[in-house]
């Protein structure tokens, strides 16, 4: 199999300082202001933090060199997610940062649409084939965009966001990557995953000053997973097709 890593791509929380770059500390600051706030609705984000276990790639430009970069981060971080000993403790969740010069958006359409590009692109240099129990359709309930063999679940904050504040993360687009499996494991579709979901959605509420997102839903249960990656400032649910494709490898 052919592999897209080459050297590590990944930083653990605790170590961002080490590059030197000020932008990598102004996203490690936002997100500390976000998830330090008691009223925060992820508990399992504020745990990570927390314990300072939270990865981090970042990606200084939009185009085909910033997207492998990306990808290569991303194949790491699932080789580690493989080794997953189950605990709450140890489930580091992944965030992708993108500079301010990768990104030329204003609204939350906008960034939706850059995340969706990346996405595609990922996709499209994906080193493993696509899980066969994973549908190929993001308008089937079985579908999550796959990475490295692995199913991810993505989430979409930006800047833009002004009534879903759960989903700005600060002053940089970012996408928080977690491997689809964790939240089967703590909030699936079983009795204690769904007071833990229903928790949570309480807690969007309260946050945002809204009720949560109708586009919000549970995996394999009817809802369109691609719906929940970028949700839309207002109660209506996202209209039309999600933009991504599958495609199949060339070789």
């Amino acid at each position: 199999m052919s592999t897209l890593r080459r050297e590590t791509r990944l930083t653990r929380q605790a170590h961002i300082g080490d590059s030197g770059k000020a932008w990598h500390l102004d996203v490690l600051g936002d997100l500390e202001s976000r998830l330090t706030d008691p009223g925060f609705p992820c508990v399992f984000s504020k745990n990570a933090f927390r314990k300072k276990i939270i990865e981090f790639v970042f990606v200084e430009n939009g185009g085909r060199t910033g997207v492998r970069h990306l990808g290569e981060g991303i194949e790491e971080y699932v080789g580690l997610s493989r080794e997953w000993d189950g605990r709450l403790d140890t489930a580091a969740p992944l965030v992708a940062a993108f500079s301010l010069k990768a990104v030329e958006a204003d609204s939350v359409e906008e960034y939706h649409a850059f995340g969706w590009r990346i996405l595609q692109e990922l996709h499209e240099i994906d080193p493993a084939p696509w899980p066969g129990a994973v549908g190929k359709d993001p308008d089937s309930d079985s579908w999550s965009m796959c990475f490295n063999g692995m199913p991810l679940f993505c989430n979409m904050s930006s800047p833009a966001h002004r009534i879903r504040r759960s989903r700005n993360l600060g002053g940089h687009f970012v996408i928080v990557i977690n491997p689809r499996e964790r939240f089967d494991v703590f909030a699936g579709d079983t009795p204690s995953g769904r007071k833990v979901r229903s928790n949570i959605r309480e807690r969007i509420g309260r946050y945002d000053g809204a009720p949560h997102s109708p586009q919000l839903g549970s995996y394999g249960s009817g809802a369109l997973e691609w719906r929940q990656y970028g949700l839309t400032e207002g109660d209506a649910e996202k209209a039309g097709r999600c933009p991504f494709v599958f495609r199949e490898p060339l070789n």
